[in-house]
């Protein structure tokens, strides 16, 4: 009597996967090469750094002070300093969008500097982008301040300054930062995609009748397909991480064993989502859509790759705590920058866990449903 699961006919289900894969050149290129590709581009054209933004200066003092101030913006990466004729209202250079901002140095700007009377300069922002807006007006207000203690040539008395030290990424790399997460959205993307394709596409072509009549279980199907294509992702795992390597420079730190034991939990919740995705949408083009959502969407919005989960609207905070990509990307995360180990991940590790075991046991409740059904 055959017990619960049978390893050979899961064994079986295993190789039947693999081997359609190799034989179709388009999935097997999907499959190993995509993943790269998205990889890098992620990685590579999304930046958190501001720089380069085009402002005007219209010096009505045109003193060697203002001059000095004016060469301090220009200097600085963040900022590009365009020519603008001073007769010209700076409020113009926003408006045709040659600039982002306009600064505004008034008459005896060096006079007042030399008595030590408050002198105010004027700055205009163009606040439609309102992230560069901040960004900007704090640069500025930064260079700016920055300035006119140089031009004090001493700190005031009985002042308190914050010496900061950045640990983990000191050099604030957007590599170290973007490239994990990239990593994490698309692992979550491409693999599971894969899964719930092939899964669907013996529904809607009714193969699928030829599971039910074989006298495979739902359990030894499901399992066949998630273990198959989690071999499948893990090729895909190795790449990433390879690419993570030699494009990123990107390194593991501290135990590495909480991030391993992380990632296999990840890649078996996301592919057995994709069978589950499969297994319930009969047709190809509507278990694309649905992967698009579910993968990419849900992932790339709602796992704090870009965006940090506390600025996320309270309804959408809840439906991200079944994202799989928010607890994989913050183990990822503390592997390449902090190397916290087990302490600081175990709880999304678990998490991973239990959300693999919710997706396996729906798409094998399915599937035994079908079967009693036929």
């Amino acid at each position: 009597m055959r017990g619960f699961a049978d390893t050979r006919r899961i064994g079986a289900q295993v190789r039947k996967e693999l081997t359609q894969i190799v034989r179709d050149r388009t999935a097997l290129v999907l499959a190993m090469v995509l993943p790269v590709i998205l990889l890098t581009v992620l990685g590579n054209a999304i930046s958190l750094s501001v720089r380069d933004i085009p402002i005007i200066v219209q010096d009505l003092d045109d003193s060697p002070a203002s001059r000095s101030l004016i060469e301090a913006y220009r200097s600085s990466l963040t900022f590009r300093v365009v020519p603008w004729p001073v007769e010209r209202a700076p409020v113009r250079a926003l408006e045709e969008n040659t600039a982002r901002g306009a600064v505004i140095i008034p008459e005896h700007f060096s006079r007042d500097l030399a008595r030590g009377t408050p002198t105010d300069i004027e700055v205009l922002v163009d606040a439609t982008d309102a992230n560069t807006a901040n960004i900007l007006r704090g640069k500025l207000s930064a260079i700016t301040a920055s300035f006119a203690a140089d031009r004090a040539h001493a700190r005031p008395q009985g002042v308190v300054t914050a010496d900061v030290r950045l640990w983990y990424n000191p050099g604030r790399q957007d590599a170290s930062f973007i490239g994990p997460g990239a990593l994490v959205v698309t692992l979550s993307l491409l693999p599971p995609l894969i899964a719930a394709l092939a899964t669907s596409r013996e529904r809607e072509r009714n193969t699928i009748l030829q599971v039910y009549v074989s006298g495979v279980s739902a359990f030894d199907y499901v399992a066949g397909k998630v273990v198959a294509f989690v071999l499948i992702a893990g090729v895909d795992w190795m790449l990433s991480m390879l690419t993570l390597h030699t494009v990123f420079g990107l390194r593991l730190r501290g135990d590495v064993s909480a991030f391993l034991v992380g990632s296999v939990f990840f890649l078996f919740t996301v592919i057995s989502f994709g069978v589950m995705v499969g297994v319930r949408v009969p047709e190809q083009a509507s278990a694309l859509q649905a992967m698009q959502l579910g993968g990419f969407v849900l992932s790339y919005l709602l796992s704090g790759f870009i965006f940090p989960l506390s600025n996320v609207p309270s309804p959408l905070r809840v439906l991200s705590n079944l994202t799989p990509a928010r607890y994989y990307l913050v183990i990822v995360r503390d592997a390449f920058l902090r190397g916290g180990g087990w302490p600081a991940v175990w709880p999304h590790v678990s998490a991973l866990l239990l959300l693999f075991l919710t997706f396996f046991g729906l798409a094998w409740r399915r599937i035994r449903r079908m079967q009693l059904e036929a």
